[in-house]
This record gives structure tokens, C-alpha cells and sequence, in this order.
């Protein structure tokens, strides 16, 4: 007999288990060639942030499917690791600068970047201890950071390798620019958002008449002092004349002349529009289609420059505003529109961005884009679910080119340098480390570029990087390709897209060949958790009130689409690792040594078992069956709701319920105990603590859970007419529960029970298994029949073809109880109708969070149920 605490004691019990998977390299993966490998990289999280419940979703999937595979008798590599986050990081360092008053340029580059590696080592870290006490089985030997020397050796390589293939180029192009931290974004940086505001009608003088004018409309008045050009299409006939007629720039008193361009639509204002090269994408292209002048006004923090006259050095807001003031005094603003529009805003600080000239470095994305185009057409990359993999074609068919240059001082340094002895200037080189001279001149005055790349250009090599590429390891032969990717479908394009790239360009086979797009993790109001909404969850929190088994099943559970989360949720968790921990302990303090080593296909005598011990058995392998599918294709919501179907709804609320006066007989003690045995191993991929603390005490193999085998489905043991036959008594016991429910007979009071059915094998059913009815149904006599006689006052109910019926008048007050269920029936249909009204009620829905009318819904659906109940009760009544 094994004896269990009466209390799971998670908080023991998790520490306990966390370091001893790390002491022991529990979940070490290494080349090994007598296994097939299975491997995993985790989305390295940045190293400014602390685990949020994205985190926590995104990283028990990991390790649900992880632990799943290492217990099938996969090699398994889950690889950790934390990126640098580049502008993330620095923005981070340079508030905490602020509150001493100063700023990067005021302490330089090398203190500045002392001050982010001090960052680093102080906070890197804790996102991985974090993740280590939810139960993350990662190989923490292998963690890895994106500036770690040997990975920026990578990282370098990339850049000289697309560099001499014509795919890496520098050239002044309009980008997204952020003036709060003064740094280009990629275009997916640039986060658009629907912001109202204004649509200005301002009138340009013609030079030969100052009476008469064209009407530009524009929603960025300030950059009107850039103009270099006003445009028309060359079909609308209001224009056509005035084509190549020269206008006065307003306040900057410039000529500027009338071009003509498809580009422009008619439709759009007055048809008429502004051309600011220097300031606009579209405006840049026609910039260049007709050779205009390029003038920046405004300096790289968005404050206006020399080129703004007595403008100079306002904000680009204020400055608006003063132009606006200037255009009404001089009579040329005609009106203003209220105009909604799409304004970008920097991702990482919010700061509305400009399109600014720029001298910056790009990649070529259209030769990288076909192969990976062609992969996932081709289904050698799945997305999951598959609505993703369009979203992902759509973008990759219109990838525009990548700028990978960052204005900031932390992250992978440019390998470019340029030498300031060559006689026509500057010499450019790209190599991988410094060189000694100037291969042209000779020279030694050799200065690196300032920039440093995109984050991303780093993380896009994370999939091979991370196992020593580019040297030829056997880690990397062995674990790369990797299987799957869980991500969030916000990164799609900043990283999936790219890794799928690099990996086809550099180790010529794709990176991953499963994607999988996991929900975002929303309050009960339906709204995305975040800090500054003050809606946010801290999973470590939920740790530890309710336990990392807790936090991770009712994270999976509730996980669909989207995860409509609250506080209250996390209790499907614990009460689930409690259920877990009292049936094993019921179990194991009633089964003996001798009764714990069971092959049930093979040690047992199957005609000698009982329905009830069949029918688990068969319950087991079916669920198992299922749950193996489920998992193998991203179902990890089902295979949780499947397990929690089988242990707690068969084993422990109908198995362990009959059998628990009968541990003395050997078949259902070995029987009991081999079910639990391997329901452990079945559930502990997704609750690894309360599974790991009950196998420790059931001693019965050597190591720990994580490391045992998953159990194997034997499909002889599948028995379907022992499954349909306990169900058959199953749906018997429920029906006669509820009845006794609805006539309000006391829970220990014994009732007499009829069974009648013209099917014989029915009642030869009730026959043999009519002491366990008689135990869980509080039954003291029972009596088969053809057909039921006419009988006064009893309740009847219907499973299939048998009929079952109480008789109530020596136990209740027939008349008195008859009356209260139509009472009740009335109550009910007062609330059923109002909760209508209010679903009906078109406001309500508009206004109403979500969490609050589906609870309102299903309430609704229950009432409906219980009312059709109570009124069949009444009816049953003969």
C-alpha cells in the first residue's frame, strides 16, 4: 500500500520537480542515430520582457507536443533562448538614461553599450527562470542568445553572403522613420492604425497670375514646404490645359510646376495633389519618374529644418499648426474635411512615423521570396490551422524589399567599412571582420558603419544559427531541419516568412515544415490583455495561487481561436491536478505490491472481467486513439478536453464509484491500477507535476515520468459491445438520478425501481449488472417486465427501448412536490423569456462584453433544457 498526502501541495512538489529535470538534463537531445530526431526552437523572447500569458499559451503548446514526442521515443531537441531586441532593449536603457537627465549621445556609444549588456546579464535571464517554473522541458544547456559571439559570426556571414550575391544593396530611398527613436522600421514595423483627421484644401497661385490658383488637397499640410511639384492625372479633363504651367510654393515662395502622372486619381480631393518626394513613397516614385528635386525639411527627431524657412526647428505638429495659421491669414486654405486615414505608427513606441529620405541598407526580398513561395504551395510547410498559409502567400507575393539598417547602437554592428584615404572618397567594404587595409588604395584610415541591422536579421537565422552554423555540426546534421514552430499570427511576416527564406537560402531545405498559429489571449470582455489597458494577467501570479499544472490546463483548455481568459478559469486546472492527485490516492492506498506490474492484453483473462472493467479498459485505448490524433494535428484544445473527459467523467466519477468497495478482487485492483498508471503517461505532457509526484511514489520503473514511454493503443482491447452495453447503464443511472432529483427524494433514501423492454437482451443487461444499479442508483428492489403496468403516482423515464419507472407515493408528497416543479417551471419561464428580450435587444448585444452574453446564452440553452425536463417529469407521472 502506498499512502499519499490527503493535499496536493503544488508549490513543494513544482519547485521539487524543476530542479530536479535541470540537475539531472532531464530533457538533454543529442545526435543520436539510433533515434529519429524531433526538434524544436522556442521564439527567443526579448530580453526587456518578463512572461506574459502569450508566453505561457505559446510555450505549453511547445512542450505538450515536446513531451509528447520524447515519450514516443523521438531524440528531442527543444532549443531556449532570448533575442537582444534591438530597439526594444535600447528604448528600455534610454528611459532609465532619461531619469538621470541625459541621453545616449550625452555618455557615447561604448558607455551606452556597457549600460545594455549590463541590462542584459541582469534581466536576460528571468523570462527563462520564468519559463522554467511552468515546466518548460527545454534543454536549458543549449540556451542561446542572438549576440552571442558565435551567432553573430553567423550573422555577418549572412550579410557578406548576400552581399556578394547582389542581394544586400545601400541607396537613399524613402523609408519609415520613427523621430522618438530615430531609427528606420521596416514597412512591417510601421503599424497602421484608422485615426481621424482632416482633409486641407489649400490654394497654389499660378506664377504668371497670383489671382488664380489650383486646389490641392492633403491631410500633412507641414510637408507642404517640400513641394517640388503638384500633380494631375493626365486624363482629367479640368487639368488638361494646365499641364507644365509653373506655380508659387505658398510661404516658401518656390516654383513649382504642374506635372502630369497616372499615379494620381481623379477621385481623390480635388484631383489635384501635392509632390513631396523627400516625404512620400508614391511622391518619391514620381519624384523619379520626372526628375524633380528631393528636399528634406525636417531633421531626424521631426523637428523642421533650414529647408523650412521661419519654421525652422518646430515640431513637425507645432509646425502644422503655424502653416495652417499662415495659409488662413494669406487667404489660401479653402476648407478642411473631416478625413479618416491609416497613419503608421512605430511599433515599439508608438511615435507616429514619418516617411523620411534616407541613406539606408536593403535586401532584396523577390529572388529569396519564389522558393518559399513554393514550399508552402507545394505543402512541404503546413500552416495550422490553414487559413494562415493564404495570409502568408498573399504577403510573400507582395513582398516589397527589406530595409535592414537601424539608426540605433544595440544590436549586430554592419560589417561594412570605408576607407577615408581613397582620393574619390569613400571606399565601401564588406567583409567579415576588419580589414587591414583598403584593398583600392591601401589605405589604413578604415571607420565602420554606424548602423547596426534589424533585429530580425538576426532572428531569421535562428532555426540553423542556434546549432553552429555556418560550421558543419553534428547538431546541425542531426537536428535541422526542426519540426515545428508554434507562433502568434502577428509575426507571420517579420519572422516566419523570413526564417522559411533563410533556411531555403542558406541550408538549401526549409527550417520547419509545421507552422503553428496559436490564438491571442484576450480579458472575459474580449479585449486583448496588455499593461496599459490594466487587464493584464501575470501567469506567474496564477503560479502561485493555483499552481504551473493549473495555469497550463486551463490555458489549453480554454484555448480556440482565441482565449477569452479570467482569474476564476484557472480553477479548471487545479480542481483538475486535485481530481488527479485524490483518485490516485485512492487508488494506490488500496492496491498491493503484487497488483501494480500488469500487461492487461496479456496477463489478463478477458472473459473472466466485469462489463464495468471492460468498459474502462476500452475507454482508455479509445480516448488514447484520439487524443494521439488530436495532438499530431495541433488539436491540443480537444486532447486536453479528452482526457479530462476520460479521467475525471469514466474513471473517476463511474469507475472508481463502482469499484471502490472491490480493490480485494485482483483483476480490478491490477485493473485500477494499470489505468491510472497509464493515465499518467497520458497526461503528462500537459500537467508534468502532480503526474511526475504520483509516478515518483507508485515506484514501479526507473526515472522519472517524463522520460517513460507513451502508452500504445492495442485496439484489441477496444471492446464496442462492452462500451455501448455500460452505456446503456450509464445513460439508466443518470436518467434515474435525475429523477430522483426532480421529485426531490432524499440522496440516501433507497426507491424501488421497474424496468421494462421488449428487448430481452435489455433486461438480461439489468440482470447482471443489477447489484451495481442497485449501489449507484440507491435502488432497493428491482423488477424486469415485458411493458410497465399502469401504476399511480410514479416518475418514468426512457433510455432507448427500456423504460424505467418510481414509485413515489409511499416516499413524497406526490401533489406537494407536482406543485413545486410547476412553480419552478413558471420561474424559469419568466427568465427564459426576458434573457430573450435582452439577446433580441440590439444595444444590449452592441454594448454588452462578450464573456457576458455567451454566459447569457448557454444560461438561456440550460433553462430551456431544465424547463423541457421538469415538464416531462410532470408528464411521466401515471
Amino acid at each position: 500500500m502506498i499512502e499519499l498526502s490527503t493535499r496536493f501541495n503544488f508549490k513543494k512538489v513544482e519547485s521539487k520537480w524543476c530542479q530536479y529535470w535541470e540537475k539531472k538534463q532531464v530533457f538533454r537531445g543529442l545526435p543520436n542515430k539510433k533515434e529519429e530526431a524531433y526538434s524544436i526552437v522556442i521564439p527567443p523572447p526579448n530580453v526587456t520582457g518578463i512572461l506574459h500569458m502569450g508566453h505561457a499559451l505559446n510555450n505549453t503548446l511547445q512542450d505538450i507536443l515536446i513531451r509528447y514526442k520524447r515519450m514516443k521515443g523521438y531524440e528531442t531537441c527543444w532549443m531556449p533562448g532570448t533575442d537582444h531586441a534591438g530597439i526594444a532593449t535600447q528604448n528600455v536603457v534610454e528611459k532609465q538614461l532619461a531619469k538621470e537627465g541625459k541621453t545616449r549621445h550625452d555618455i557615447g556609444r561604448e558607455e551606452m553599450l556597457r549600460r545594455l549588456w549590463a541590462w542584459k546579464q541582469e534581466y536576460g535571464e528571468t523570462i527563462i527562470n520564468q519559463l522554467k517554473k511552468i515546466g518548460a522541458s527545454c534543454d536549458w544547456t543549449r540556451t542561446r542568445f542572438t549576440m552571442d559571439d558565435d551567432y553573430s559570426e553567423a550573422v555577418k556571414e549572412v550579410f557578406v553572403r548576400l552581399y556578394e550575391k547582389g542581394l544586400i544593396y545601400q541607396g537613399k530611398y524613402i523609408i519609415n522613420w520613427c523621430p522618438r527613436c530615430q531609427t528606420a522600421l521596416s514597412d512591417e514595423e510601421a503599424e497602421y492604425r484608422e485615426q481621424q483627421g482632416a482633409l486641407y484644401y489649400i490654394r497654389y497661385p499660378f506664377k504668371d497670375n497670383d489671382n488664380q490658383y489650383v486646389v490641392v488637397a492633403t491631410t500633412r499640410p507641414e510637408t507642404m514646404l517640400g513641394d517640388t511639384a503638384v500633380a494631375v492625372n493626365p486624363h482629367d479633363k479640368r487639368y488638361k490645359n494646365l499641364i507644365g504651367k509653373i506655380l508659387i510654393l505658398p510661404i516658401i515662395e518656390r516654383e513649382i510646376q504642374i506635372i502630369s502622372d497616372e499615379f494620381v486619381d481623379p477621385e481623390f480631393g480635388t484631383g489635384a495633389v501635392k509632390v513631396t518626394p523627400a516625404h512620400d513613397p508614391n511622391d518619391f516614385l514620381m519624384g523619379q519618374r520626372h526628375n524633380l528635386e528631393f528636399v528634406n525639411i525636417m531633421h531626424p527627431d521631426g523637428r523642421m529644418n533650414e529647408q523650412a524657412g521661419e519654421l525652422r526647428d518646430q515640431d513637425r505638429f507645432e509646425a502644422r499648426e503655424a502653416i495652417l495659421e499662415i495659409l488662413k491669414n494669406l487667404k489660401l486654405l479653402e476648407k478642411v474635411l473631416p478625413h479618416t486615414h491609416a497613419v503608421g505608427h512605430c511599433y515599439r513606441c508608438h511615435t507616429i512615423v514619418e516617411p523620411y529620405l534616407s541613406k539606408q541598407w536593403f535586401v532584396k526580398m523577390k529572388p529569396l521570396a519564389e522558393p518559399a513561395i513554393k514550399v508552402v504551395q507545394e505543402g512541404k510547410v503546413k500552416f495550422y490551422p490553414d487559413r494562415w498559409s493564404k495570409v502568408y502567400l498573399n504577403w510573400m507575393e507582395n513582398i516589397r524589399d527589406w530595409c535592414i539598417s537601424r539608426q540605433i547602437w544595440w544590436g549586430h554592428r554592419i560589417p561594412v567599412w570605408y576607407c577615408k584615404d581613397c582620393p574619390e572618397g569613400e571606399n565601401l567594404i564588406v567583409d567579415r571582420k576588419k580589414p587591414k587595409k583598403c584593398p583600392k588604395c591601401n589605405g589604413k584610415h578604415l571607420e565602420q558603419d554606424e548602423d547596426v541591422l534589424d533585429t530580425w536579421f538576426s532572428s531569421w537565422l535562428w532555426p540553423f544559427a542556434t546549432f553552429g552554423w555556418p560550421q558543419e555540426t553534428k547538431d546541425l546534421a542531426f537536428f535541422y531541419p526542426t519540426n515545428s514552430l508554434f507562433t502568434a499570427s502577428e509575426i507571420i511576416f517579420f519572422w516566419v516568412a523570413r526564417m522559411i527564406m533563410a533556411g531555403l537560402e542558406f541550408m538549401n531545405d526549409i527550417p520547419f515544415s509545421d507552422v503553428y498559429i496559436h490564438g491571442t489571449v484576450r480579458d472575459a470582455k474580449g479585449r486583448k490583455m496588455s499593461k496599459s489597458l490594466g487587464n493584464a494577467l501575470d501567469p506567474l501570479e496564477i503560479v502561485e495561487e493555483y499552481g504551473a499544472d493549473a495555469l497550463r490546463f486551463s490555458l489549453i483548455i480554454n484555448s480556440g481561436l482565441d482565449l477569452y481568459i479570467s482569474k476564476e478559469k484557472f480553477e479548471i486546472g487545479r480542481n483538475f491536478a486535485n481530481k488527479i492527485w485524490n483518485a490516485s490516492r485512492l487508488v494506490l492506498m488500496n492496491v498491493s505490491l503484487e497488483n501494480r506490474q500488469v500487461d492487461l492484453a496479456r496477463d489478463l483473462d478477458w472473459e473472466k472481467i466485469d462489463l464495468p472493467s471492460k468498459w474502462i479498459i476500452s475507454r482508455f485505448h479509445f480516448t488514447l486513439k484520439n487524443v494521439d490524433r488530436a495532438i499530431e494535428q495541433y488539436r491540443f484544445s480537444e486532447a486536453e478536453n479528452l482526457i479530462y473527459e476520460f479521467f475525471w467523467g469514466n474513471f473517476c466519477d463511474w469507475y472508481l464509484e463502482i469499484i471502490k468497495n472491490k480493490f480485494h478482487d485482483e483483476n480490478i485492483a491490477k485493473i485500477a491500477f494499470s489505468i491510472l498508471e497509464n493515465s499518467l503517461r497520458l497526461m503528462c505532457p500537459f500537467l508534468p507535476f502532480v503526474t511526475e509526484e504520483v509516478w515518483e511514489k507508485m515506484d514501479i520503473a526507473e526515472g522519472p515520468l517524463s522520460k517513460q514511454s507513451w502508452p500504445q493503443v492495442n485496439e484489441k482491447l477496444i471492446d464496442e459491445k462492452a462500451l455501448k452495453k455500460m452505456q446503456t447503464l450509464i445513460d439508466m443511472t443518470t436518467g434515474i438520478r435525475n429523477l430522483r432529483a426532480e421529485w426531490n427524494i432524499k440522496r440516501h433514501q433507497k426507491v424501488d425501481c421497474l424496468f421494462a423492454s421488449n428487448n430481452q437482451n435489455q433486461l438480461d443487461l439489468i440482470k447482471m449488472n443489477e447489484e451495481m444499479l442497485q449501489a449507484l442508483c440507491k435502488i432497493k428492489n428491482i423488477t424486469l417486465e415485458k411493458q410497465v403496468p399502469k401504476t399511480k403516482n410514479s416518475a418514468t423515464g426512457i433510455v432507448k427501448d427500456i423504460k424505467f419507472c418510481l414509485p413515489l407515493g409511499d416516499i413524497i408528497d406526490v401533489e406537494k412536490e407536482k406543485a413545486r416543479i410547476e412553480n419552478e417551471i413558471i420561474s424559469l419561464e419568466k427568465a427564459i423569456k426576458a434573457t430573450e428580450q435582452r439577446l433580441k435587444n440590439k444595444a444590449f448585444l452592441k454594448k454588452a462584453p462578450q464573456d457576458i452574453v455567451k454566459k447569457d446564452k448557454e444560461r438561456l440553452e440550460q433553462m430551456k433544457a431544465k424547463t423541457k425536463g421538469l415538464k416531462e417529469a410532470i408528464k411521466n407521472l401515471d
